[in-house]
C-alpha cells in the first residue's frame, strides 16, 4: 500500500503518520517513511538520531543518480528490482524502517519545490511493491502538494482534521483535489478529540463512511512527539484501530 497523509497545518498528521510507521513495522512490515514536508521532521517524530537525520542525502538528489545507473535524465524512472541497493545512501534503517527525506528547507525568496516534487513523485510512481511493504508519506501541510500532483500515484489519500470549521474545510479541499488526481481511496481522521461532541462535529461535517478514524487528545502524544519522553511508543488509542481498518 502507498499511503499519502494530508491535512492543513498543525493538525497532527506527522504524528499520526509516525504513529502508523511504528505499528506497521512492529507487524512485520518494511515501510518506507518519506518525509515529504520540508517544514517539519517526521524523522526526529520517529525518534531517529538527530546526527544523522542531519546527514541524510534528500530524495531530490537521487535524480542524478538514477541518471547514472539508466543512462537518462527522463521525468520518470524505474526503482526496480533493485530498490534496496539503489536507496541505500538515501535511506536511514531503523528495523522495518526505511526513512527518507524530500530536502532542506529553502531560504526565504529562493526558487519553489518544483524539482523535488517532480522526483518525489517520479519515485512514488515507479516503485513497484513486494508483499509486506508499505510507503507512507508525510505530505506538506495544506493542498501546495496537491496542487504540484506530488501525492499521484498514491492507492490512499489519508487527511487529518481538527473538530473546526477551518480544518474542515481544508480537509474537503485536499479531498477535492485528490479526487481530481485519480486518487479513488480517500479517507478522513478526527484528531485531538476532547469530548463527545467533537466527535458529533467530525460526523455532521464530514460523510460519515468516509471517517476511518477517530482519535482523543492524548497529552503523552503531545510529549512523545516532542521528544520528552524519549522513544515514541505510540501505543496511544485510535493509532491501533486505524491501522487495522487500513490494512482492511
Amino acid at each position: 500500500m502507498k499511503l499519502a497523509i494530508s491535512g492543513k497545518g498543525g493538525v497532527g498528521k506527522t504524528t499520526i503518520a509516525a504513529g502508523l510507521i511504528k505499528y506497521f513495522a512492529r507487524h512485520g512490515y518494511q515501510v518506507y517513511a518519506v518525509d515529504a514536508d520540508p517544514d517539519t521532521s517526521l524523522g526526529m517524530v520517529l525518534g531517529l538520531p538527530e546526527e544523522r537525520l542531519g546527514t541524510l542525502k534528500p530524495i531530490v538528489d537521487m535524480r542524478q543518480l538514477i541518471a547514472e545507473r539508466t543512462g537518462g535524465s527522463g521525468a520518470f524512472f524505474s526503482l526496480n528490482p533493485e530498490v534496496d541497493n539503489l536507496l541505500q545512501d538515501y535511506t536511514i534503517r531503523n528495523g522495518n524502517i526505511l526513512f527518507l527525506k524530500m530536502g532542506a528547507i529553502k531560504p526565504g525568496g529562493s526558487t519553489c519545490y518544483c524539482r523535488e516534487n517532480a522526483v518525489l513523485n517520479a519515485m512514488v510512481n515507479s516503485l513497484i511493491l513486494k508483499r509486506q511493504e508499505m510507503v507512507i508519506l508525510d505530505m506538506g501541510a495544506g493542498i501546495e502538494h496537491l496542487t504540484r500532483g506530488t501525492a499521484r500515484g498514491v492507492d490512499l489519500m489519508l487527511i487529518v482534521t481538527e473538530p473546526t470549521l477551518v480544518s474542515v474545510q481544508t480537509a474537503r479541499v485536499v479531498q477535492k483535489l485528490a479526487a481530481e488526481l485519480g486518487i479513488e481511496q480517500i479517507k478522513f481522521v478526527g484528531n485531538k478529540l476532547r469530548q463527545p461532541k467533537d466527535e458529533e462535529f467530525i460526523l455532521n461535517h464530514l460523510p460519515p463512511g468516509d471517517v476511518i478514524g477517530l482519535i482523543p487528545f492524548q497529552t503523552e502524544i503531545l510529549d512523545q512527539a516532542a521528544g520528552f519522553t524519549g522513544e515514541q511508543s505510540f501505543t496511544a488509542a485510535g493509532i491501533t484501530e486505524l491501522a487495522t481498518r487500513l490494512l482492511s
